[in-house]
């Protein structure tokens, strides 16, 4: 900023910025976030006045922002909206309320053209991985010291074909082990050891029973496929405690409010999570192939158990996702002439068809903004889009709607059963239609209807 600005002007636009920013509906924990994206914009304006800034100057910056860092979706529409908030109730620019700030935050989606994709373009480095693990040995400590175990236990887990999820995750969780016991070989290790790190993570950590369930099969699979040694009876651990709890579900009314706050892919996701009862994975991975608008029907593929299913597309969202699809055609149109139009498929589906990746019925529905590196293959492709995306655009728009109830993606899936049978769908149907493997499952949902059990009255109501 100009050097004639008094230190008291300063801190009097960050207090109008931040109130501005509060009261658009933003969680005061991403107040400091907004901060620093204005911040940056005004240290690349150099000394520019922001009352002089135009369309031009605010379309370079965007599309310069989708390839300075490694930032997914959200953080990349965190930025838009930080701006859309400085220039429409700060600096009060004339040109900001018509300015596609909603349309911007998909750049890759509406203007292809103006992120000039080439092939000499350099990619997006991916999002760097989480640090879990105690400073040791240079923060890295247990992968230069046990460097032979982790690669074999990559190579056990590509050869079952385990998802690169759960590989991370076996990853850190014997990782987190090592640390827990000072970095010790693995083959000194014995059930003790396991049983006595369970009982810390249970008593100390307070960790979810699934988590705990999770960190223990990590530690099997290591010591059975990558030491070839059973651990054996581990003797009594303290289990965590796994809750008995009924799902949050919303009314059509708390929906119909979240949904009023949403705009984009954000807000067609919402409507297939709610409105197809899909799982937030099974609709980040959709691909085009899957979705047939004159059926009206999309097939989940590889879901939950490893099981297809077929589920109903709403009518209300044919229209929306066609046009969708439109736009998602030319950017993987776009992405051929640059040369990068290929997606990840699996490894034997492509070696049996090497080009079964560059056709258009494989690529995703719903393409993230940025390219991003296969940590397997070392392959730069254009991934789905972070998960993460439509979870936090989901919980602005709760907050924003008034929903004091913890509403979530699965929180959607969950209220598309319950409306069904309060519907009068019968619970077979609704257990194809959820890729429930037995009833039992979809039976939880009848005790969260308006009417559980036989439409008990209180005597209350008899006084």
């Amino acid at each position: 900023m100009k050097q004639h600005i008094t230190q008291e002007q300063i801190d009097k636009f960050w207090h109008d910025y931040r109130s501005a920013v509060l009261d658009n509906g933003v969680d005061e924990r991403s107040v400091d976030w907004y901060v620093n994206a204005v911040d940056c914009y005004i240290k690349n304006a150099e000394g520019l006045s922001l009352k002089t800034h135009t369309v031009e100057d605010m379309e370079y910056y965007l599309a310069s922002a989708t390839k300075e860092k490694a930032r997914d979706e959200w953080s990349y529409a965190q930025i838009v909206d930080a701006l859309r908030i400085l220039f429409q109730k700060i600096v009060k620019s004339n040109w900001a309320e018509n300015f596609p700030w909603e349309q911007w935050k998909e750049p890759h989606l509406h203007f292809p053209a103006k992120l000039e994709i080439e092939s000499g373009d350099k990619p997006w480095r991916p999002v760097k991985k989480k640090e879990f693990f105690k400073d040791s040995l240079d923060g890295k400590g247990w992968e230069k010291l046990f460097e032979k175990y982790f690669k074999q236990l990559r190579t056990e887990i590509r050869k079952r074909h385990y998802s690169i999820r759960t590989e991370q995750s076996y990853e850190n969780w014997i990782a987190r082990f090592l640390v827990f016991h000072d970095m010790k070989n693995p083959l000194l290790l014995t059930a003790d050891h396991v049983k006595q790190y369970l009982d810390y993570l249970a008593n100390e950590k307070r960790i979810s029973a699934s988590t705990q369930n999770q960190a223990l099969c990590a530690m099997v699979f290591f010591w059975r496929r990558v030491l070839n040694v059973e651990l054996g009876e581990f003797g009594d651990f303290e289990y965590a405690r796994r809750p008995q709890r009924l799902p949050v579900v919303l009314t059509r009314k708390e929906v119909e409010g979240i949904f009023g706050y949403l705009t984009g892919t954000a807000k067609l996701m919402a409507g297939l999570l709610y409105g197809s009862g899909l799982r937030l994975m099974e609709c980040v991975r959709l691909r085009i192939k899957d979705i047939d608008l004159e059926t009206k029907q999309i097939m989940v593929r590889d879901g939950k158990g490893e099981k297809d299913r077929i589920t109903i597309l709403p009518d209300k969202y044919v229209e929306t996702l066609r046009e969708h699809l439109l736009r998602v055609r030319e950017l993987f149109e776009a992405d051929k002439q640059a040369g990068i139009g290929d997606v990840y498929v699996w490894p034997s589906l492509e070696r049996k068809y090497p080009n079964i990746g560059k056709e258009w019925g494989w690529q995703y529905v719903f393409p993230a903004v940025n390219y991003s590196t296969d940590p397997r293959s070392g392959k730069v492709r254009r991934h789905h889009v972070n998960e993460q995306t439509i979870q936090k655009a989901l919980k602005i728009a709760a907050n924003k709607a008034g929903i004091v109830k913890n509403a979530s993606c699965h929180t959607l899936r969950h209220s598309f059963a319950t409306h069904l049978l309060e519907s009068g769908y019968d619970i077979r149907t609704v257990q194809e239609l959820l890729g429930h493997s037995d009833v039992s499952t979809t039976m939880i949902y009848t005790h969260v209807l308006n009417r559980p059990g036989l439409a008990v009255k209180s005597p209350l109501d008899n006084l």
